[in-house]
């Protein structure tokens, strides 16, 4: 009589068992009374299925997934199956853990190795406890690995049959091993391979072997003797990319034999189609990246051989000029990227610029460092290049308020540019101002002459423009590269695994979750909440704010508080939900 009853805050479902824990505060009285009653905290996460929670936990990042897996015995364990991807530092300490590391995370697919220069890597024996372990392995990279030889990759690659992506680099194995992968991995399609100190003059020549029909990339850089994967890239039936980076030698014989190799494809092609064959031994190249090399007009009319091109870099060739360019233009028409850093040798400009125009009209992305090209080729490109999205101007000294000014008024189709360093003044981006009715970004770096009231000025013309400008205060998102309009850079290396449970970010997950799930997305928001928000509150306050509002007296409540908000939302849509995952 006058007692009051206890306060629940949910129900036990009878999916899985719930944690329960008594909060430090969590306790009333009844007036009047001295006894105290305890609340008893439910996961109100507990209905849903665990292929549901996991999906949830691929959109967080890696430092919110780690936390959330501490929160509970089932997070632990969901956490740990549904985990496809692992960073490793690799030194020689970490071998004792690597059973329990795989015991736990055995679904891995995607495994970084690590190890900095200061310390001993893991050894051969490692390599094999990991290719033991993670039979589903099918993307590897290795950085620094300095202790594993070419006995240790052989033997991991005769137990990672599913291997399709390997990228090493500083690592002391070479052609030996290289040769073992491309024997027993079948199923390899990419390969990137940098700084390896085994590639050395003499070594031996390394074949396509076994995964001569699924290799469709390779990238070699800062190699010594890059010569020697001559023999890959010929035998390489479906290749479409090849990445040649900053590597010594001379390459013109190489992409000679490479130029046959397409012109050998074509005939054969035609060859079938006279005889009424549609089949081909061979796919052409598509993409192409020369940085740093010792290259010629030699190459370049060597590439003019691979027709089918679409993607096509130049970068620091010092010996490239107009006349290889001519080459590639008249012959490559299906260029949709082009990218070329002439390196201030004033060897490339107008003529080969207009040959571009001329004969590449489904250029959508075109990217010039230090060349110095002038309102002559500019117009061309505008006029020719209608389907030109993409522009960026860099380190030239030959365009100016002209030059942007013919853009701005014949580049309609235009949506990203990007100039940095050119003498160019206020009077360009008035131009931008009313022309280019498509462009939705824009940056302006390194341009003196381009005052900060111009780029207010231009936000208040163009108001859902995003604008970067070295002289405005306000930075709307930009990135301080070039690859903010669609250019990638060409020694980017293939196989990168990123942090453990990382992907892609939180907010990137979260919104391709939502363009999927529609209506559902209320749901995962709410999990999100929790996972994001809560759990790194709770566990790592920051100093000078509390780690949780004011109006809960405890971090636990409040974690109960938005999981009761989560059995709300999925209580609705349970059955479709499970359906979904």
């Amino acid at each position: 009589m006058g007692q009051s009853p206890p306060v629940v805050l949910g129900r036990v479902n009878s999916l899985c068992d719930p944690f329960t824990f008594l909060s430090s505060s969590a306790f009333i009285s009844g007036e009047g009374f001295r006894d105290q009653i305890a609340v008893e905290i439910v996961d109100y996460t507990a209905e849903l299925p665990d292929e549901c929670l996991a999906f949830v936990f691929q959109f967080l990042g890696p430092g919110d997934r780690n936390r959330c897996s501490l929160v509970c015995k089932r997070w632990f364990r969901v956490d740990g199956w549904s985990r496809h991807r692992l960073s490793l530092n690799a030194q020689s300490e970490i071998v004792s853990s690597l059973p329990s590391l795989f015991t736990r995370f055995d679904s891995v697919t995607k495994l970084a190795l690590r190890c900095s220069r200061k310390s001993i890597s893991l050894t051969d024996d490692a390599l094999l406890t990991i290719s033991i372990r993670c039979r589903n392995l099918t993307r590897l990279k290795l950085r620094g690995c300095r202790e594993i030889t070419d006995e240790g990759m052989s033997t991991f690659a005769k137990n990672s049959k599913k291997l399709r992506k390997l990228s090493c680099g500083s690592c002391m194995f070479g052609a030996k091993a290289l040769n073992a992968v491309l024997d027993h991995c079948a199923n390899l399609e990419e390969l990137s391979v940098k700084r390896l100190r085994g590639i050395h003059d003499g070594a031996e020549p390394i074949g396509p072997g076994a995964a001569a029909s699924s290799l469709k990339m390779i990238c070699l850089k800062e190699l010594v003797n890059g010569q020697s994967f001559a023999p890959l890239v010929l035998g390489s039936k479906n290749l479409k990319t090849v990445k040649i980076i900053h590597c010594l030698g001379d390459w013109d014989s190489v992409l000679q034999l490479i130029g046959n190799r397409n012109r050998n494809y074509k005939e054969n092609l035609n060859c079938d189609i006279n005889y009424g064959s549609s089949d081909s031994s061979r796919s052409p190249l598509m993409e192409i990246h020369l940085e740093r090399l010792q290259v010629s007009d030699i190459g370049l009319s060597a590439i003019s051989k691979c027709t089918k091109i679409e993607n096509l870099h130049i970068v620091k060739t010092p010996e490239c000029s107009n006349y290889g360019l001519v080459c590639v233009a008249e012959n490559c028409k299906l260029l949709r990227k082009l990218h070329i850093d002439g390196w201030r040798t004033n060897r490339i400009g107008d003529e080969g610029l207009i040959a571009v125009a001329k004969h590449c009209s489904n250029l959508q992305e075109l990217v010039l460092i230090g060349v110095n090209a002038t309102h002559v080729s500019l117009s061309a490109i505008a006029c020719n290049c209608s389907k030109l999205e993409r522009l960026a101007l860099c380190g030239s000294g030959t365009i100016g308020d002209t030059e942007i000014a013919c853009i701005a008024t014949k580049c309609m189709a235009l949506k990203k540019l990007c100039i940095k360093g050119c003498p160019i003044s206020d009077i360009a981006i008035e131009a931008l101002g009313s022309g280019c009715p498509n462009l939705v970004k824009i940056k302006v770096r390194k341009c003196r002459g381009v005052s900060s009231d111009a780029g207010e000025w231009l936000r208040e013309q163009r108001g859902s423009m995003l604008i970067n400008m070295d002289a405005c205060d306000t930075d709307c998102g930009f990135e301080a590269s070039v690859s903010d309009i669609g250019v990638h850079e060409t020694g980017e290396e293939v196989g990168q695994v990123t942090a453990v449970g990382a992907s892609m970010s939180s907010n990137g997950r979260l919104a391709l979750l939502r363009s999927k799930l529609g209506h559902f997305a209320a749901v995962i928001d709410m999990m999100s909440l929790a996972c994001v928000e809560l759990v790194p509150r709770i566990s790592s306050p920051e100093e000078g704010r509390g780690p949780y509002p004011d109006y809960f007296s405890d971090p636990l409540n409040y974690l109960s508080h938005c999981f009761r908000r989560i059995h709300h939302r999925c209580r609705l849509h349970f059955k479709k939900l499970r359906l979904h995952c």
